[in-house]
């Protein structure tokens, strides 16, 4: 894959609406899932209720403790002060303790001492109570937040699913121009912020909407003056909140950016180890990778800054709140309208309505890296691939091989000079042809070309007279076998590797392919034979055996086109020979196109082609080309005859 051009950018412009409606879009997975969706919503209901009744049930507490104390003391003072100065005093007494005031002696210490008798019983009650909605609390909090992570991990997992089926289908242009670890750190860090955000953050957006709704509610239905002091922090905090959000969206994305550089690094020097320790450039690559950490720190730096700047502002916002509640408050009580049970159960309902704000500086941040990240996601399942299918495409049958190129011209990514120019030839069923040229002549463009890889900038290729766009895909490619110049193991077993393409095959069949490819024998000198396991990219095998592997995994598949792009070149002389004789068996029968770097591979060729800057200069059979192409006689020249004379040597 290409490291060098240029990665998607994230769009994360202030306020994006794009970004906004990526992470809806994210959310929206969450109806895949219907009535379990919901689960977590509906506990948290139940939550939050029973955690609004509490504060109720504690004014209670004080309030009997209060009347009962209260109670217990008029009742002594009662039986100190002289009858004949009870009348007198009686009318100030009823005001104080708010009794109506034509009540009698005898009614006020029938009250005092019903207050009195009753305040253990409502103590008692409004404890059990408290218990109870504790204890319903923590049961659906427990129950909310265990759907709500299970319906998180779903949705992650089918992002993940979704993102890495689209980038399965993507072209080879879109890999072209798009780093690895840019497309791994979507699939994993980008999907796992959009996760925690959908089982965290919007069950606590949620969860503060709610809270914050009742309390207001029960605000104002209790005390409508204390409520009216509360309110004006509200509208504050919230644009605050707008404007932090707005302001950390594109910081976030600049963050995820520059950690997909750092893993882009990463990636690239874990691949490539060996070539760095060969040139001695652990240095230099140290560097690069402390120059890429610093930038993603210093990134994170600037969230963190502006977050810490955010929450002291908004608690700031909440202590003037409730400096100005307590200043109404106490008012009250001093003005004997407030009892201390009532002024407690506001004080507590305060915290509630303070908290969802607190929260929202957590959600904010949440938000606007899941936005950003959803936004990133998007982008590649929204990406549109050069290669698809036509609606009307057909399923080719099983083809005879006749392959034609008709006037084919091949840029890449639309622009610049053309790779291939005005190419034309005609291989018929069962020809070997063998394209030669030097490098950057077209070869492997042109066998890119063949199973859609890329289309033609320019002319037509067909199969059988069928034009490849005119096909399906998948019926194309199985089709088509293909050994690469680079050849790419699997991390399992050498059994696995060559039953890729048709894991249903049976082990006779295996084995076959592997005989064929000259591979059997070496695979069985392993202690686990074909279920010898190979490392990640093949590295416990050598560059001949890879290649060999490779070479069975095509053939197993029985192709009536058969590519193998300078497949014997990282096999010495013997093996070549006897992978070659090998080969030209396989291939009677079968359209091959063989790009092979010694001319000695492909002089019995049906047909030889000749490339130079992207044209056909010359095609033919040995013979012919030996009399008629000045470059074929070069390149002959400058292989036969010079091994001829190291040989004579």
């Amino acid at each position: 894959m290409q490291t060098t051009m240029s990665r998607p950018q994230t769009r994360g412009r202030r306020g994006d609406p794009k970004a906004r409606g990526s992470i809806a879009r994210a959310i929206r997975y969450l109806m895949n899932y219907k009535q379990q969706a919901a689960l977590p919503y509906l506990f948290l209901i139940i939550a939050t209720l029973a955690q609004l009744a509490v504060p109720r049930l504690v004014r209670n507490v004080i309030d009997a403790v209060t009347s009962g104390y209260i109670g217990d003391q008029v009742l002594a003072a009662l039986d100190k002060i002289p009858a004949n100065f009870i009348g007198a005093a009686l009318p100030k007494i009823l005001e104080a303790l708010k009794f109506p005031a034509g009540w009698s002696i005898d009614q006020l210490r029938a009250q005092l001492e019903a207050d009195v008798s009753s305040a253990p019983q409502t103590l008692i009650s409004a404890i059990l109570f408290i218990l109870l909605f504790a204890a319903l609390r923590g049961i659906f909090s427990f129950l909310q937040a265990y759907w709500a992570e299970k319906n998180s991990q779903a949705v992650a997992y089918d992002l993940r699913n979704d993102l890495y089926a689209k980038i399965q289908r993507l072209s080879f242009s879109y890999h072209d121009k798009n780093q690895t670890g840019q497309l791994m750190i979507r699939a994993t860090d980008d999907v796992e912020k959009v996760r925690l955000f959908i089982g965290q953050g919007l069950l606590q957006l949620v969860a503060a909407i709610i809270l914050l709704t009742g309390t207001l509610i029960i605000l104002f239905s209790t005390n409508t003056k204390l409520a009216w002091a509360a309110v004006p922090i509200l509208p504050i905090a919230f644009l605050l909140f707008m404007v932090f959000g707005g302001l950390s969206q594109p910081l976030f994305a600049k963050v995820q950016q520059r950690l997909s550089t750092l893993n882009t690094i990463l990636q690239e020097n874990l691949a490539g180890v060996k070539v760095i320790k060969a040139f001695t450039r652990e240095k230099e690559q140290q560097k690069k990778f402390r120059d890429a950490a610093d930038a993603s720190m210093a990134q994170s730096i600037v969230v963190a800054r502006l977050f810490t700047f955010l929450f002291p502002l908004i608690f700031m916002v909440a202590n003037l709140g409730q400096a100005a509640i307590l200043n109404v408050g106490g008012k009250e009580i001093i003005a004997g309208a407030l009892s201390i049970g009532e002024w407690q159960e506001f004080s507590l309902y305060l915290i509630y309505l303070f908290l969802p704000i607190a929260q929202l500086g957590f959600i904010i941040t949440q938000l606007g890296q899941a936005s950003a990240s959803a936004n990133r996601i998007f982008e590649i399942i929204d990406a549109k691939s050069d290669i698809t299918d036509k609606p009307d495409a057909i399923k080719i049958p099983v083809v005879e091989g006749n392959v034609k190129f008709e006037d084919v011209t091949f840029r890449y990514f639309g622009g610049g000079e053309p790779v291939l120019s005005n190419v034309t030839f005609e291989a018929k069923a069962g020809q070997t042809i063998a394209l030669l040229g030097a490098t950057g002549s077209g070869k492997t463009t042109i066998i890119n070309l063949l199973p859609r890889f890329y289309d033609p900038t320019e002319g037509k290729i067909t199969i059988d007279g069928h034009e490849l766009r005119d096909v399906t895909l998948d019926s194309l490619r199985s089709n088509i076998g293909i050994v690469l110049q680079e050849t790419t193991l699997f991390s399992g077993t050498i059994r696995e590797n060559i039953a890729f393409g048709k894991p249903e095959a049976s082990d006779e069949k295996v084995i076959a392919a592997a005989k064929a490819a000259q591979a059997h024998d070496f695979i069985s000198g392993f202690p686990e034979g074909y279920n010898t396991h190979v490392g990640e990219r093949g590295t416990t095998l050598s560059g001949g055996q890879k290649q060999r592997v490779a070479i069975a995994r095509a053939l197993l598949l029985n192709p009536r086109i058969l590519i193998l792009d300078d497949s014997t070149s990282s096999v010495d002389l013997g093996t070549e020979a006897a992978l070659q004789s090998a080969l030209d068996i396989l291939m009677k029968g079968r359209t091959s196109f063989v790009i092979a770097q010694r001319i000695s591979t492909v002089m019995n060729a049906d047909k030889i082609i000749v490339l130079d800057k992207g044209k056909v200069v010359a095609e033919g059979k040995h013979k012919e080309l030996m009399e008629d192409s000045p470059i074929y006689a070069e390149i002959y020249n400058s292989q036969i005859l010079v091994n001829e004379k190291g040989g004579a040597q």
